[in-house]
């Protein structure tokens, strides 16, 4: 009689700590989309500027201020986003997300110390990262600050096994 070994069916990836790589390209995604929306938003203004006074109006002009609105709305792009649902644009894009350290969502509180905490990240030519690769729940400085960790959130097997039984079932996908 042959006996057939049972292999361990693959686990998804949901609730482990996201590697540095997901975190990059997310960040990357987030900065792209990011100042995509808030280049939309400075052209929008200057032209509502320039409708109603009839003067040309140009950013360029007053650096401080764009400067400033860029600060903020970088942080409310963030903090809003991780306080809403624990991700950004870029993480929902590739499935990971932020979460207390205990696995709960985290809330406005964390969202908001996590985004003050994540220029600190930068400091010191980007040692506050280096967590992500040397430790095991791959914690940056700011996360270790706001008691948070990035894992994913997008479990790849479940995703595969709604597709197949969509498949056979005759539904339309």
């Amino acid at each position: 009689m042959a006996t057939t070994s049972m292999a361990k069916p693959v686990e998804g990836r949901q609730g482990h700590y996201a590697g540095a790589v997901s975190r990059l390209v997310a960040f990357a995604a987030d900065v792209g989309a990011s100042w995509g929306l808030f280049s939309l938003g400075a052209a929008a203004l200057a032209f509502t500027i320039q409708l109603v006074t009839g003067s040309a109006f140009s950013l360029r002009s007053h650096q401080i201020a764009s400067l400033v609105a860029a600060a903020i709305w970088e942080f409310i792009y963030f903090a809003y986003q991780w306080a809403l649902s624990g991700k950004t644009i870029g993480m929902a894009v590739l499935g990971i997300r932020v979460v207390k350290t205990d696995g709960t969502p985290i809330g406005a509180r964390q969202a908001i110390l996590r985004t003050l905490a994540f220029p600190l990240s930068f400091l010191l030519l980007g040692l506050g990262f280096l967590g992500i690769l040397t430790t095991r729940d791959r914690h940056a400085w700011h996360d270790r600050l706001a008691g948070t960790a990035v894992v994913y959130s997008w479990d790849a097997r479940a995703a595969r096994l709604r597709w197949l039984a969509k498949q056979d079932t005759g539904a339309p996908a």
